[in-house]
């Protein structure tokens, strides 16, 4: 929650995060840490297994920060949430993430819900989870993904039986394109509990 240590404060709990062998939760939402702040956050997450759970809202973290915690979770194994809601880590910021969802074995929820996302982002998205078997659970309310992002998104779910939840709410999307990815998401649901 918002304590006011912007980057430098987040520069300080990376060098220390480095190190942690106990602290598993993170919040550091309304911080201001910026993209600064987030680089040295995700220095410290390749080096960190024991941290599972990082929030990160609204922290004008931008498409660096997202490059940086995207190196981070291609070599982390431990972090199972995370949360970057309410930043700007746009389209670029969101294929980065994408190259971490191709390569994470370890996150099960991701957040990006209001960050500038568009076609292009939910593209280099949808093409990660037809190689991610682990995230259950993708955030990308109010952003810009329109119903050709949409359609990447669907496409991809027609190779991943992982994902349970894929919020849309809030992004320029006709009904066919969201009946088709929760006709997807059912199945998904329903392959889990059987």
């Amino acid at each position: 929650m918002s304590n006011g240590i912007r980057h430098l404060g987040a520069q300080s709990l990376g060098d220390a995060l480095q190190h942690n062998t106990t602290l598993t939760t993170l919040d550091l939402r309304r911080n201001q840490i910026r993209d600064v702040g987030a680089q040295s956050l995700g220095a410290a997450l390749q080096h960190n297994t024991t941290l599972t759970k990082l929030y990160l809202g609204q922290n004008q973290i931008g498409h660096l920060g997202a490059q940086s915690l995207s190196d981070a979770l291609q070599h982390n194994t431990a972090i199972t949430i995370l949360n970057i809601r309410d930043n700007q880590v746009g389209d670029v910021g969101a294929q980065s993430l994408g190259v971490a969802l191709q390569h994470n074995t370890a996150l099960t929820t991701l957040n990006l819900n209001s960050n500038f996302i568009a076609i292009d982002g939910a593209q280099f998205l949808g093409n990660a989870l037809q190689h991610n078997t682990t995230l259950a659970t993708l955030d990308l309310t109010r952003n810009s993904i329109r119903d050709a992002g949409a359609e990447s998104l669907s496409d991809a779910l027609q190779h991943n039986t992982t994902l349970t939840k894929l919020y849309v709410s809030e992004n320029p999307i006709g009904p066919d394109a969201i009946n088709a990815i929760e006709e997807l998401l059912e199945r998904n649901r329903r392959e889990r509990t059987s």
